[in-house]
């Protein structure tokens, strides 16, 4: 028996938010006080670091659980499925449901509930709960899945990650530019196919490193004291990421018997691309090897950061030959490497 991704799905917004539309943005430090740079070299200078082109925001009407189900449909119709037959839905996001125009997170019922009851699951011995693990949340919820059908207790699993970060950005913060919205699912199955999950690695630094993201006061110090949005120390995070990622990395993939140079993919959280360069670029250090071309497929440039969608989301694209000379082939060692608000950090190695 192997466990293996059956189906997958994505739900990305359609509409569009372009760098030059945060043009006229009034972006301020954390003091309140004026950025000294004017918008378009702080424009300038976010692309070169982070490669963000524009992102994507969901459309007013819809929430996080909307675009969860959007993405479970597309996942349960490429796995040729029957929705009754799911054991669990595991659902990992950060901040809930957050209507728009509204500064309360929504998470009664869990957003798994709300997913499976749009789903019409009749089932009542189908479980849905919500994972909070940051960034690495759809990961996690991989490597539970796993747990359960290792167990015995399941033999099908639906994994999503989502999440609309739009709707949690201090505008006045230049790493609101960073934000994204989106939703991916994947389909997780007990098969007599060979392959699927070899090994899987995570960790919890919470000593010092716990609140590097966390909810905080708006940079305008003229708005309501009782609002939050996310906030981060994207030096210490940076930091952080390339000390530990590759490290993760290098335990899940010595789980296993397989050579770093057989690895054909590695799909790592799309938060940054130069930190994700950067993660590579140690990764293979430790091995003292060089990086293979087309190895890391991105998609941040396009799509932004959508925390717990972006792995999902860009693993569909790739499998749907939607990303530009980047393709999987039936035996393909792949990874996939995650960090996040926690600081959590994980991996899985994963025969396609």
């Amino acid at each position: 028996m192997s466990i293996k991704i059956t189906g997958t799905g994505s739900y990305i917004p359609s509409s569009i938010e372009k760098n030059e539309n945060f043009h006229k943005h009034h972006f301020l430090n954390t003091d309140g006080s004026s950025l000294t740079h004017p918008n378009e070299v702080i424009i300038e200078k976010f692309k070169a670091i982070t490669g963000i082109d524009e992102r994507r925001y969901a459309f007013d009407h819809l929430t996080s659980s909307d675009l969860a189900f959007f993405a479970a449909e597309k996942a349960i119709v490429d796995a040729n499925i029957d929705p009754e037959t799911l054991d669990y839905i595991i659902l990992a996001h950060n901040f809930g449901d957050v209507k728009h125009n509204t500064i309360q997170s929504d998470i009664l019922p869990c957003l798994a509930s709300r997913v499976k009851h749009s789903l019409r699951i009749k089932n009542p011995k189908c479980v849905a709960y919500d994972i909070l693990f940051g960034c690495p949340g759809w990961i996690e919820g991989v490597i539970q899945a796993n747990a359960f059908i290792k167990a015995g207790i399941a033999k099908k699993c639906l994994v999503i990650g989502t999440e609309t970060l739009s709707r949690v950005v201090d505008k006045h913060d230049r790493d609101s530019m960073i934000y994204s919205d989106g939703a991916g699912a994947t389909i997780i199955e007990a098969t007599n196919d060979e392959g699927g999950i070899l090994a899987h690695e995570t960790a919890s630094f919470t000593y010092d490193e716990a609140y590097y993201l966390f909810f905080g006061n708006s940079n305008n110090k003229d708005l309501c004291p009782d609002t939050r949005y996310i906030k981060m120390d994207g030096r210490k995070i940076y930091e952080f990421a390339l000390t530990n990622v590759p490290l993760a990395m290098k335990a899940c993939l010595e789980k296993t018997d397989i050579d770093i140079k057989e690895v054909k993919k590695i799909f790592i959280h799309q938060a940054n691309e130069k930190m994700d360069e950067a993660i590579l670029k140690r990764f293979y250090k430790l091995y003292n090897t060089e990086i293979p071309e087309g190895i890391m497929p991105m998609s941040i440039q396009e799509l932004g950061n959508s925390s717990v969608a972006t792995i999902p989301t860009l693993f569909d694209m790739v499998r749907n030959n939607e990303i530009k000379n980047q393709h999987l082939n039936k035996g393909d060692i792949i990874m996939f490497a995650s960090v996040g608000a926690g600081m959590h950090i994980n991996a899985i190695v994963y025969k396609y």
